[in-house]
């Protein structure tokens, strides 16, 4: 995703989609994401940071094993 956005307007969803499943995955309630009011701010840091650390390793795993796929 570039600083403007993605270059897929289409991916915006399927990586809503995912954000949400690795905050379910690490125990991030909806409540805590929604009512962003009632969450420290370095809490609210944290629970970002290993949400977006996680994307990340995912869509480098995708994209690894599409070149794998590729290459085969």
């Amino acid at each position: 995703m570039s600083r403007r956005g993605p270059l897929d307007p289409n991916a915006v969803k399927a990586l809503n989609e995912m954000r949400l499943e690795i905050a379910k995955e690490l125990g991030v309630t909806n409540n805590i994401i929604a009512e962003k009011d009632n969450t420290h701010i370095y809490e609210q840091i944290k629970i970002g940071g290993k949400i977006g650390g996680n994307m990340t390793r995912r869509l480098v795993e995708i994209g690894q094993n599409q070149l794998i796929n590729k290459k085969q």
